[in-house]
């Protein structure tokens, strides 16, 4: 397993934040993502690498239920977006589009952005230095929907099992 760095954020963290409403018009997530996190951190889209975390506090995602804003993070290369919790629609839509959102609730308050994480999605286990946070482990079922880099990619691969 590798480390990525940690790029931590506040409490009610909403999705108007993550990408900006006036960015839904682009054509594209490429085009969308390098505007992620612009009115927070205008250069997060840059510094932020392939394997990299989020890491949020409390409702981590609420407002509208924009699709764009997991993928934006996904298409960024974000390995997974950690929280003490979660708005529903962004907890779905994440696992949905394949980026795992990971309920962790002791972990945001102990971390700062910079640290190292490694995270062992399948045990439920995040490690930054040489402390170990327990964090909820996903079903089976949410797992194999990540494994198949989302819900539309599972559907059609047991379709395909299927026939």
């Amino acid at each position: 397993m590798s480390q990525g760095k940690i790029y931590k954020f506040q409490n009610d963290l909403d999705t108007d934040q993550i990408i900006g409403s006036q960015y839904l018009l682009l054509p594209s997530i490429d085009e969308m993502k390098i505007h992620a996190f612009e009115s927070l951190d205008a250069d997060f889209a840059e510094k932020v690498r392939p394997g990299d975390y989020v890491v949020g506090s409390e409702n981590f995602g609420c407002g509208s239920s924009r699709e764009q804003a997991p993928a934006v993070l996904k298409a960024l290369g974000v390995k997974a977006v950690i929280a003490k919790s979660f708005a529903r629609i962004f907890y779905r839509n994440a696992i949905n589009i394949g980026l795992p959102a990971i309920v962790c609730k002791e972990l945001p308050d102990h971390v700062s952005t910079g640290d190292l994480m490694e995270l062992k999605l399948s045990d439920g286990v995040a490690v930054v230095g040489d402390q170990e946070y327990s964090c909820t482990k996903l079903p089976e079922y949410m797992q194999n929907i990540l494994n198949k880099g989302g819900l539309i990619s599972f559907l059609n691969e047991e379709e395909k099992e299927e026939n």
